[in-house]
């Protein structure tokens, strides 16, 4: 908040349903072949299905900051998606590449299908006249009950009514009183004092806890220069392994597999210099696969986020939350402001951490940071390396920790999807800036 200087923090986590059943999830032997590399469970039940889904907890999420901060009416903030779901999806050579790498799995899911894969084939891109629109099922009129009677619906409302019963259909443990239980709840942000800065983080399962680590930790290293160099790299390397060896031993969570995941992250500025930094998933690529036949809503996997192995600190148990890889945040220095998150998994917290000592340390501008080349250690023995890193440093890296080098390209995805904005104080300029290689990361500014 601009004018106060107040930084909050709403949690809008997903829970596991109350009618979950640990022992529904058993092992199998092998690792999973998705976002996160936990052992496999029998039908990769965990990941795909019905017995995969959370409690969602986004929209709630989006109410209470409405309630708090909106201005205009929820019908229309509503308004721009009912439209593009009225309209369909447009599908260009990206949404094709997406749909193609699902299909094996939306194809298990007559629903999913339905709406994703006519013929039984992922859907090919027009290459003359107007571009091919995917029909989204009955999305447009769930988003026509969402403006109709706001966040409400989809936990005590016609929206639950619809949700609660296609997921008993399905053999899905979410029940209505899951969705009548659920509440977004709001907190102070995670204050991390770092130099002359101060960075802004989300408290409780979400990485702001690790961020903080990692930030006091680089905080005894010398990185204030012009640019990043082998000792910086190095700096990021120590710390985030550091970090993430501790919360592997103390809160259990799995090191990422190289699957594309369904995470969205934004962050805006307004007019009077009021931040948002937002980051919102599905987790996996497709979520759970299964579109919800009433709804047409796409539903999370968000059981996945547990350790599917019994007495872990994260284990699958009834009624709790997962940890959390998002980690939105906002930042303030003596003339800067930032709102900064990605996506990608466990991937974001190394991009969120290089990217603020890029703009902290180095002083750089936004368009700077996003170009600099950047490491990725995220629980693996080996740092990921950008061959856009320079050769000495990459040599330095490999000597002190081993590590791969790697392109920076769109799929698969090696390094995160950042997207930042950032507030000049001195020149009451605005500036926003998303990742440089991905085909739907974007930047917009309104007069």
């Amino acid at each position: 908040d601009r004018a106060t200087g107040e930084v909050e923090s709403i949690d809008a986590g997903m829970i596991a349903p109350a009618a979950l059943d640990p022992a529904a999830y058993p092992l199998v032997g092998g690792t999973a072949g998705d976002l996160f590399a936990w052992p496999a469970v029998v039908e990769d039940r965990n990941v795909l299905g019905p017995l995969s889904f959370a409690v969602p907890g986004h929209l709630a999420g989006l109410g209470l900051a409405h309630e708090r901060q909106g201005r205009m009416t929820f019908a229309e903030l509503v308004g721009p998606a009912r439209q593009l779901a009225k309209d369909g999806l447009e599908i260009d050579w990206y949404a094709a590449l997406l749909v193609g790498t699902a299909a094996r799995d939306l194809r298990r899911f007559p629903s999913s299908a339905e709406v994703w894969l006519a013929d039984g084939l992922p859907p090919t891109p027009a290459v003359a006249g107007e571009p091919l629109k995917l029909p989204l099922g009955r999305l447009a009129e769930t988003l026509d009950l969402l403006a109709e009677e706001g966040p409400k619906t989809l936990y005590t409302g016609g929206l639950a009514e619809l949700v609660a019963a296609d997921a008993a259909a399905l053999g899905s443990p979410l029940a209505a009183a899951d969705l009548a239980a659920y509440r977004a709840s709001v907190a102070p942000a995670l204050r991390i004092p770092y130099g002359e800065a101060e960075v802004f983080g989300m408290p409780g399962l979400f990485a702001g806890s690790t961020l903080r680590r990692c930030l006091e930790a680089l905080a005894g290293w010398s990185l204030a220069s012009d640019s990043p160099g082998r000792d910086a790299y190095l700096a990021f390397a120590e710390v985030l392994k550091g970090a993430y060896a501790k919360r592997l031993a103390e809160d259990g969570h799995a090191s990422d597999g190289p699957a594309p995941s369904c995470t969205s992250h934004l962050s805006v500025i307004d007019a009077e210099g009021n931040m948002v930094a937002l980051t919102q998933t599905l987790l996996s690529l497709f979520g759970s696969r299964v579109v919800l036949p009433s709804t047409g809503m796409l539903m999370n996997n968000g059981v996945m986020w547990f350790d599917p192995r019994p007495g872990r600190p994260n284990s699958i148990a009834p009624g709790v939350r997962p940890l959390s890889n998002m980690c939105p945040v906002i930042a303030t220095d003596a003339t800067r402001r930032l709102a900064l998150g990605a996506s990608g998994g466990r991937r974001i917290l190394p991009a969120v951490l290089q990217l603020l000592s890029f703009i902290l340390d180095n002083h750089m501008s936004l368009e700077e940071a996003f170009a600099e080349p950047r490491i990725d250690v995220s629980g693996d023995e080996l740092v990921t390396m950008s061959r856009d890193l320079d050769e000495e440093v990459r040599a330095a890296l490999a000597e002190a920790h081993g590590a791969t080098t790697v392109r920076a390209e769109v799929y698969p995805m090696r390094f995160a999807c950042p997207v930042a904005v950032l507030h000049d104080l001195l020149l009451d300029d605005r500036y926003g800036t998303a990742e440089v290689i991905h085909p739907w990361a974007d930047a917009v500014a309104v007069q």
